[in-house]
């Protein structure tokens, strides 16, 4: 896998330390492990997690800014603990309402030595944002209106709203809400992934 995963980044033109694609690999290992038990993820095959959610979720790295982030609805930790693995001074707020995959997240954090990361499990309209983030991440969570509804109260002042989708949401971007707006959209590219990725990035019109 770990040979798989080094062919993945240079194609993608990632360059990552050693340490940092074993505990990929090794989130990997884990999420094929408690997915038998668990059903974390419909992707069954380890070497398919590699691309559809390793690659897919740190190809967005460099287009996040700050240092405090909160992945909303994370499910088993996608795209939070692969960003958190590449991204080691940020730190990420995992938040989900089920408690098996937090409990999947917590052993996560133990094994993998991630200090970086907070799995939480709450609803996110009812998660206080104390301090502020520096954005709210999510992939497959929602609508962009729905997003920015449930979680206008976690980004700060500077924050953004960080939204993974597969084509181009044209008509999610034309529901938004009139106090919030789309401030980049990025094709993103994921090596030998069908289909198309793309980054939207929203920010709230302050007055």
């Amino acid at each position: 896998m770990l040979n798989t995963l080094t062919r993945l980044l240079d194609d993608a033109g990632i360059s990552l330390p050693e340490h940092q694609k074993a505990q990929l690999v090794a989130y990997v290992d884990m999420l094929n492990k408690w997915n038998k038990a668990y059903n974390l993820t419909s992707v069954r095959d380890p070497n398919e997690m590699l691309v559809r959610h390793i690659m897919d979720s740190i190809v967005v790295e460099p287009h996040l800014n700050g240092s405090r982030f909160i992945d909303v609805g994370t499910g088993p930790g996608l795209p939070g603990v692969p960003l958190a693995i590449v991204r080691p001074d940020s730190h990420f707020t995992l938040l989900d309402s089920l408690g098996k995959r937090v409990r999947f997240l917590r052993q996560v954090q133990h094994e993998l030595k991630l200090a970086n990361i907070a799995p939480v499990q709450s609803r996110v309209e009812d998660f206080p944002a104390e301090p502020p983030f520096d954005g709210v991440i999510s992939r497959a969570f929602a609508s962009l209106s729905d997003m920015v509804n449930w979680c206008h109260h976690l980004p700060g002042e500077q924050g953004r709203f960080y939204a993974l989708k597969g084509q181009r949401p044209d008509d999610e971007i034309t529901a938004l809400p009139a106090s919030f707006a789309v401030e980049n959209i990025v094709r993103l590219t994921v090596p030998r992934l069908d289909g198309e990725r793309h980054l939207v990035i929203v920010k709230a019109n302050r007055t």
